[in-house]
């Protein structure tokens, strides 16, 4: 399989929300996820379990989210996507207690493929955005 392929796979069965539990089908054993918070890198090393247990966090947060994958350039080993996430705010997120209301990811990440599996990759997200959001949340709620 295309490592674009297997990336947007990845994105509607698992990253989705719908098939959190299937990971491991797409993640190596281990995979080093680079995750860049405001200037700072922090590499965390993730199972497929752990992954799992990731995406059953976001939808325990925003419930049963909509992903659009809104860009995806490939090369041989290394895929790049840019995504939409929208949800609704149904958990505490960052000491925000639940509104109701819509919160909006974006987000974008290059994944490293080996042997047909993800094994490495760089997120970042715009976590101000989303501090935004719950702040404007938690006025109008």
């Amino acid at each position: 399989m295309k490592s674009e392929q297997l990336v947007k796979q990845f994105f509607e069965e698992v990253r989705s929300g719908r098939h959190p539990e299937r990971a491991a089908k797409y993640m190596a054993e281990t995979v080093q996820a680079h995750q860049v918070i405001s200037e700072n890198t922090q590499t965390v090393v993730r199972t497929p379990q752990d992954y799992t247990d990731h995406v059953h966090e976001m939808i325990e947060a925003y419930g049963d989210f909509s992903v659009e994958l809104q860009e995806c350039i490939a090369t041989d080993e290394k895929v790049y996507v840019r995504w939409k996430q929208i949800g609704t705010h149904i958990g505490i997120v960052d000491g925000y207690e639940p509104t109701g209301l819509p919160v909006i990811e974006i987000a974008s990440a290059v994944y490293r493929i080996q042997n047909e599996k993800i094994v490495e990759y760089w997120i970042q997200i715009d976590r101000a955005g989303i501090e935004t959001q719950l702040k404007q949340n938690k006025v109008l709620d």
